[in-house]
């Protein structure tokens, strides 16, 4: 029988107390190999990890957990842009914050944004009319069974919405160790979400910008560190027009965001919230009060607990609108990653 003893609780921001054999805090890649490298000749299961924000653990991991800490933060100018390079393991709020602290432009709309550098180009994290796309140089990553480090442009990356090539090709066996980031000096601020249409864009700085980015955020979202969340549960739909058609006839305001393939992304929160789910409970999880795409721990719920009520809220969803919504969160079940969507079915 595998000894699971070792809490995970305090490494995810959903606070749930699944355990692992080992959890193993690594500062540098030469490190970061030699406890892959450990782990594998013993034939066990294996997860990367940085500050667990985007993880549901299902049930206990059985094997070695890797916390990515490999610090670091470089940067130099051209005289056009600004480059830093990031470790992986920095905290991506930090950064946000250490950029402005510099005089540097344009992450403030990725304010607090919880997670490391190194989790960032995975999910293509992106809020507030900015994607990690936009500002992205390259990426570092190694090859774990080899030790080949790569260097890939933002173009190698694939980025999509919510979406990279680290999802597949580098998903396995492949570890982010740092970040490059280019930034135009020619700051120009993106204005164009939420309160932040409200801002003088010929005026405004980016510490305004970010102030009022953090204002957002923190009326409308749970802090992690007091309620166990992992933030946007679901993904924004992308549909087709007949199905934007199909909702504006029963709800001419909905929501909707034209793309450039000619289809129309929804806000998944408002399709959650038109099927009054906003608050809904189900065990100790619920759907957060103020943000319907938040789901939420209330204190003890198991992660079961935490995968059923999203599949309450996709079936519902799917039953009232014909949308079925893709997690954002990825789903861990005892010997590694599973398929959230097949996870929900």
């Amino acid at each position: 029988m595998v000894n699971t003893q070792v809490s995970l609780k305090s490494c995810n921001t959903f606070h749930i107390d699944a355990k692992a054999q080992n959890i193993v805090n690594v500062t540098s890649v030469e490190e970061l190999l030699s406890v892959w490298q450990t782990a594998t000749s013993m034939q066990q299961d294996i997860l990367l990890m940085g500050e667990g924000s985007n993880m549901l653990f299902l049930e206990n991991f059985n094997g070695t957990v890797i916390l990515n800490r490999i610090k670091g933060i470089t940067h130099s100018e051209t005289a056009s842009h600004w480059l830093l390079e990031v470790g992986a393991g920095e905290n991506w709020h930090e950064l946000v914050c250490y950029t402005l602290e510099q005089g540097i432009n344009g992450l403030e709309n990725l304010a607090l944004i919880p997670g490391c550098v190194g989790s960032a180009p995975i999910q293509n994290i992106g809020a507030y009319g900015i994607e990690l796309k936009h500002i992205c140089h390259y990426v570092d990553v190694i090859n774990l069974n080899t030790g080949v480090m790569t260097r890939l442009s933002q173009a190698e990356c694939q980025f999509g919405y919510r979406e990279s090539i680290f999802k597949h090709e580098y998903r396995t066996g492949y570890a982010i160790t740092a970040v490059g980031f280019i930034l135009p000096k020619a700051w120009q601020p993106t204005l164009s979400y939420g309160d932040l249409k409200n801002l003088n864009a010929s005026t405004v700085t980016a510490k305004e910008v970010f102030d009022a980015v953090c204002h957002m955020r923190r009326s409308k979202l749970p802090d992690p560190a007091i309620t166990g969340n992992a933030g946007s549960f679901f993904k924004n739909p992308v549909v087709s027009q007949e199905i934007v058609e199909a909702i504006q006839r029963e709800f001419p305001a909905v929501p909707a965001y034209p793309q450039p393939n000619g289809e129309t992304k929804l806000a998944a929160g408002w399709l959650i919230e038109q099927c009054g789910l906003k608050g809904y409970v189900q065990g100790d999880a619920a759907v957060h009060k103020q943000q319907a795409l938040v789901l939420i721990n209330q204190g003890h719920a198991s992660g079961e607990e935490v995968r059923a009520l999203a599949k309450y809220v996709r079936d519902t969803v799917a039953a009232r609108f014909n949308i079925w919504l893709e997690p954002e969160v990825r789903f861990i079940a005892s010997q590694g990653e599973v398929n959230a969507v097949e996870a929900l079915s």
